[in-house]
């Protein structure tokens, strides 16, 4: 993977989506760092078809099994509450 400092990224951006839909993915480093990857989009759709679904969309979902999130109340073997005493 080619790796592009930003502000080469910016002033050849052209020559950069280019590469990446001839090479493949190509990495933007900012001040050094990895910052972010452009991608040709339909590698992008693939990698997001495959990936699993957020804890959000989860949740969301027809599907979502709430029984197994959320623990039921008063399961067997825990302590209960005493109940208050009157005082004298």
């Amino acid at each position: 993977m080619n790796s592009w400092p930003v502000q080469d990224a910016k002033a050849r951006f052209s020559e950069f989506l280019e590469r990446c839909l001839t090479e493949g993915p190509q990495m933007v480093t900012k001040r050094g760092a990895e910052a972010a990857v452009l991608v040709p989009a339909e590698e992008w759709r693939r990698l997001r078809a495959s990936a699993q679904p957020t804890l959000k969309e989860l949740l969301l979902s027809s599907q979502a099994l709430t029984e197994t999130l959320v623990p039921a109340r008063g399961l067997p073997g825990r302590a209960k509450r005493r109940t208050p005493t009157a005082l004298r």
